[in-house]
């Protein structure tokens, strides 16, 4: 029994531990790329034994895939879900750009958009970091697209292919998140117009 327990105790440790060092990770990532993670770096970052990190995370591959699958977590709570309360359609595809303002105007992460920040630099790296990104990146493109095909047949949107709308706005908002990063003003206003012009007015 005292045995069982002390098991569960440090696999709770292990899990605390994990997310805090993953949570530090995409901070890190977001500013300076996943190139940017080390097993040495995170350690010294947050004061523990690089054995220790090490221990959690065999492979700097492996501490990549799990920053990635915290980041996506992450955005998830942020955008993603809080958004799902609208309905779907137009109202949800509002939701959704709106929440992402929020994500990338007061930074979730220092560096802005995490997917902004490594897509760029994993995109010609065949491997299991860039399938982890492509895949977070396919089903963001496939939540817009299922919003604008909902809006549509509502007759709220303008009469797009889905595919080729989501592509657009998430476009739109890549651009966006460079431009707030710059530091110029209009770029919330300017995404909110290329939103309304697929959108009919509310």
């Amino acid at each position: 029994m005292e045995a069982g327990m002390s098991t569960d105790q440090r696999l709770a440790r292990g899990d605390r531990s994990r997310r805090t060092i993953t949570r530090h990770a995409v901070d890190v990532a977001s500013a300076e790329g996943l190139d940017g993670l080390s097993l040495g770096r995170l350690a010294a970052d947050l004061g523990v034994s690089k054995s220790g990190v090490a221990t959690l995370f065999r492979s700097k591959e492996q501490l990549q895939l799990a920053t990635v699958e915290t980041a996506r977590n992450a955005f998830l709570e942020a955008v993603v879900r809080p958004a799902l309360s609208a309905p779907p359609g137009a109202a949800r595809l509002r939701a959704l750009v709106e929440r992402w303002i929020g994500y990338a105007e007061a930074p979730l992460f220092p560096g802005g958009c995490f997917w902004a920040a490594n897509l760029p630099v994993f995109d010609s790296r065949p491997g299991p970091v860039r399938d982890a990104l492509r895949d977070q990146r396919r089903s963001w493109l496939d939540l817009l697209a299922e919003q604008v095909r909902h809006a549509a047949a509502a007759g709220d949107a303008a009469d797009l292919d889905p595919g080729t709308a989501a592509f657009q706005i998430d476009a739109v908002l890549t651009a966006a998140n460079l431009a707030l990063r710059l530091g110029e003003p209009d770029a919330v206003d300017t995404l909110r117009r290329a939103l309304d012009g697929l959108l009919r007015p509310r």
